[in-house]
């Protein structure tokens, strides 16, 4: 019998915004972290009335608690997330994709200079562009 090598698995993803939060005192933040999903993240939200009203709020709740960091914000909660700019949000929701039904933060990409294709791990450290 075979031992199989276990590798750790990842639950947190680090990024950086494109824009950035704007706090109440004009403050930027841009640094953050996203956790994996749980299948309770998916599901209580469900029953949650701004939900029902409008599905498109489910977004917010998702990102309300796989956020986890943001900046100095003490609470990334869902008054931050609906005050992320439309780019910051996109960019949050395709994360989430990623790294919960695909697994993986890479991204295929291809040097317009040269043509080269490259992978680009749009949840890494290196800061966002706008």
């Amino acid at each position: 019998m075979t031992a199989a090598v276990e590798v750790g698995l990842r639950t947190e993803y680090p990024f950086t915004l494109p824009r950035g939060y704007v706090d109440e005192s004009g403050q930027v933040h841009r640094d953050g972290v996203m956790r994996l999903a749980t299948a309770r993240d998916e599901i209580t939200p469900q029953t949650d009335a701004r939900v029902r009203q409008n599905p498109a709020y489910l977004t917010v709740l998702l990102l309300e608690r796989t956020v986890t960091s943001l900046g100095h914000v003490s609470t990334v909660d869902t008054f931050v997330i609906e005050n992320l700019f439309a780019s910051d949000l996109a960019f949050l929701q395709d994360l989430y994709r990623r790294i919960n039904q695909d697994g993986r933060t890479e991204v295929a990409v291809d040097c317009p200079s040269c043509g080269h294709s490259f992978a680009v791990d749009v949840a890494a450290d290196a800061p966002g562009g706008s």
